[in-house]
C-alpha cells in the first residue's frame, strides 16, 4: 500500500532529510555570495580565496556533474569580478586562485562523473535483479483462460524499482478461472516477503478448494503463520500481540469466473471490482464488508460469503490496486477510473492497459505515490460452456 512518501514532506524524518539536502545544494552558491560580498566591501582585505577554491568540491558531493560545472561557473565569474573590482589583476595570488581553482573543478568534475556512473551501473544491476524477481513473483497472465481473455499491468512507484508489495495471478483451474489481486501494507523487502506468503498460498489453495472463502483463508492462515503481517518484516514483532496485527496486512480480492455468465468474489477490505457493460461500469461493492488479511480478529460472526454479479460475453471486467484509484494530480484530484474505462472501451485489452499507463502518468506528472497492480478480464462471446475443463463448481 501507500509508502510515506506519498504526500507532500511533513515534520517526520523523511521530509527533514529533504530539507537537509536542499540546504546542502545550496550551500557553494552561498559560499560564493558571501566571497562576493566581502571582496566588493571594505572587508575585501580577508583572504577568501581558499573559500571559493572550494565551492566545486563541494557541489560534486551533493550535485553531481552537471552541478559541480555550474559551481565552477559560478566560482569564475565571481573571482573575475572581485579582480577587476579591485584591480587585482597581474598580481601573483590571483593566478594562484585561478590554479587552485581549476584543479580542484577537474578533480571534483571527474569524481562526481565517476560516483555517477558507479551509481548508474548500481541502478541498473537492481533493476535487473528487481525485474527477475518479478517474473518469478509475478508471474505473466495467460491471454486465454477459457471463457475469458486476460491481460495485466504493474508499474512501481519506487525510483528504479520493479516490483513492490502489489500482486496477482490468474488461474485456471477445475473449478473456472480464478485470480487473486491484493496490496501489501508498506514497501520494500518485506512488502515482497509477504506478497510472495499470499501468492504462494493462493496459487496452492486454489486448486484444491471449491469454496472461495476457504482459498481467501489460506492466505490469510499463510501470512500469519509466516509472521510477516507488520509490514517491518520481523517475524517475532508480528507475534506479540494485537498491537502487531494492526500495524500490517493485506487487503485482498479474490475472484472465481465459471462457465456460466457471472463472476464471484470476496473482498478482505480491498477496492472492488468494476465491471464495464453496455458502455457503463459498475462497482461491484461486496454485500458484507470484511477486514484485510492479517485482521480477523475482527471479523464477527461466519468469515463471510462469496457474492456472485453478472458477467456476460462482452462484458469487461478490471481489478486494481487502489495506487490507481488515488492517483493524484498537483491539485488533489483523484484520477477518474471509470471515465478512462469508458472512454476506452473499445480498446483491446493490450491497448487499454497502454492506454491506461500514460493516463495515470500523465495525471500524476510521472510521479506515482504507489505501486500499480491491473488485472483486466473480457468475458468471450465465441465460448460456451464446458472451456474450463471441468465442472463450472464443485461440491459445496
Amino acid at each position: 500500500m501507500r509508502a510515506p512518501l506519498r504526500s507532500p514532506p511533513g515534520p517526520g524524518a523523511g521530509g527533514h532529510h529533504q530539507v537537509l539536502f536542499a540546504l546542502a545544494e545550496c550551500v557553494p552558491f552561498v559560499i560564493a555570495l558571501l566571497v562576493l560580498l566581502v571582496e566588493l566591501t571594505p572587508a575585501h582585505v580577508v583572504y577568501t580565496g581558499p573559500l571559493l577554491v572550494a565551492t566545486p568540491a563541494l557541489a560534486a558531493v551533493t550535485m553531481g556533474p552537471q552541478g559541480t560545472l555550474a559551481a565552477t561557473g559560478v566560482a569564475v565569474g565571481v573571482s573575475v569580478t572581485t579582480a577587476a573590482y579591485n584591480h587585482a589583476w597581474g598580481g601573483q595570488q590571483v593566478y594562484t586562485n585561478f590554479l587552485a581553482l581549476f584543479l580542484v573543478s577537474a578533480a571534483s568534475f571527474m569524481t562526481s562523473r565517476a560516483a555517477r556512473t558507479r551509481q548508474e551501473n548500481e541502478l541498473n544491476q537492481v533493476r535487473r535483479i528487481a525485474k527477475a524477481a518479478q517474473e518469478v513473483l509475478l508471474r505473466p497472465v495467460p491471454d486465454r483462460l477459457g471463457p475469458v481473455r486476460a491481460a495485466s499491468m504493474y508499474l512501481a512507484a519506487e525510483t528504479g524499482a520493479q516490483i513492490g508489495g502489489d500482486l496477482y495471478d490468474v488461474v485456471q483451474t477445475r473449478y473456472g478461472v480464478r485470480m487473486i489481486v491484493g496490496d501489501v501494507r508498506g514497501k520494500g523487502l518485506p512488502a515482497v516477503r509477504a506478497a510472495a506468503v499470499v501468492l504462494g498460498a493462493f496459487r496452492e489453495a486454489v486448486h484444491y478448494e471449491d469454496d472461495l472463502v476457504e482459498v481467501i483463508n489460506h492466505c490469510g492462515a499463510a501470512l500469519r503463520r509466516d509472521a510477516v503481517v507488520g509490514g517491518a518484516g520481523a517475524g517475532a514483532g508480528a507475534a506479540d500481540g494485537n498491537d502487531a496485527l494492526l500495524e500490517g496486512f493485506v487487503t485482498a480480492l479474490v475472484a472465481q469466473i465459471p462457465d456460466s455468465p457471472h463472476v464471484e468474489v470476496i473482498n478482505r477490505g480491498h477496492p472492488p471490482p468494476l465491471l464495464l457493460r453496455n458502455g457503463a461500469v459498475r462497482s461491484l461493492m461486496p454485500t458484507a464488508p470484511l477486514p484485510p488479511l492479517g485482521l480477523e480478529e475482527f471479523i464477527d460472526g461466519p468469515p463471510g460469503r462469496t457474492d456472485r454479479y453478472p458477467f456476460a460475453p462482452g462484458d469487461r471486467l478490471l481489478l486494481c490496486t487502489d495506487g490507481v484509484i488515488e492517483a493524484r494530480d498537483r491539485d488533489n484530484t483523484f484520477f477518474d477510473l471509470p471515465e478512462a474505462m469508458v472512454t476506452m472501451r473499445d480498446h483491446t485489452r493490450q491497448a487499454f492497459l497502454d492506454g491506461l499507463r500514460e493516463a495515470l502518468l500523465r495525471h500524476t506528472q510521472s510521479r506515482l505515490a504507489d505501486d500499480v497492480a491491473v488485472v483486466l478480464l473480457d468475458r468471450r462471446e465465441d465460448e460456451g460452456h464446458g472451456s474450463t475443463g471441468g465442472p463450472a463448481r464443485g461440491p459445496r
